[in-house]
């Protein structure tokens, strides 16, 4: 089993959308795409109670196959990470679970095996883990009531990229904001292996307006394909230079 290339949606995010299509519903379609759709809600330091917006969080988390939490903003650098992780880890059980499926039948996953056996596949799991590609598009709730957190998101960000270095796979990021000034959603930072430069980048961000996340989820899922495309006619370049020179 090979490692291969794991790709998220992480949404940060303190309320419910309101404006545009579905937000789990866009949030299935990735998934389906195989693009994992992570979500966290970030509550004020003095809410003693999770708003009823933020069940959206949980249900957006659900249709896209990732991971949801509810947290406080001086918590938020911790649950970050953990999130990631976890949603690897979730994403490669899904992906032996249904290799054993198709192995020993519909009527066998990770669960019905022996403890041993279970113990070996999951040490793969935690491999798979480490030297799979990541790939992450980070979406970053800008509206009025997020003003205040933009500073701890920044922070929780890239202490992400630093945990993450020290993984043996490829780990690749960018950062969009919504909603944007004249689309869904705005580039703040284009892909890249690591987080740093965001520093320079989120003292410019200004908040306000609605929160379109189901519009934000489906542009976000573009990313990849666009990225892929890039990659491509880069590919196709170096090919034809190499040509050429015979």
């Amino acid at each position: 089993m090979k490692s291969g290339t794991l790709k998220q949606i992480l949404l940060l995010t303190d309320g419910c959308s309101n404006r545009g299509e579905d937000p789990s519903a866009v949030a299935s379609l990735a998934s389906q795409q195989g693009i994992t759709v992570n979500v966290i809600g970030i509550l004020e330091d003095d809410q003693t109670e999770s708003p009823d917006g933020l069940q959206e969080v949980e249900d957006i988390a659900l249709s896209g196959g990732g991971v949801s939490q509810i947290v406080y903003s001086e918590n938020l650098s911790q649950t970050v990470q953990m999130v990631t992780r976890q949603a690897m880890t979730q994403t490669l059980q899904g992906f032996v679970n249904k290799e054993l499926r198709q192995i020993l039948g519909d009527q066998q996953s990770m669960e019905d095996l022996d403890p041993e056996k279970r113990g070996e596949i999951m040490e793969v799991v935690e491999d798979l883990g480490e030297t799979s590609d990541l790939e992450v598009v980070v979406l970053v709730d800008t509206s009025a009531s997020m003003r205040d957190k933009l500073q701890t998101v920044k922070e929780a960000l890239m202490d992400l990229s630093i945990s993450l270095n020290s993984r043996v796979g490829r780990n690749r990021f960018c950062i969009y904001s919504f909603p944007g000034k004249r689309k869904d959603i705005d580039l703040i930072l284009d892909w890249s292996p690591k987080l740093d430069s965001i520093s320079s980048v989120f003292p410019k961000l200004s908040s306000g307006g609605i929160t379109p996340t189901g519009p934000a989820i489906r542009a976000a899922m573009y990313q990849f394909s666009k990225k892929n495309l890039l990659r491509g006619m880069r590919h196709e370049d170096e090919y034809g230079i190499e040509e050429s020179g015979y």
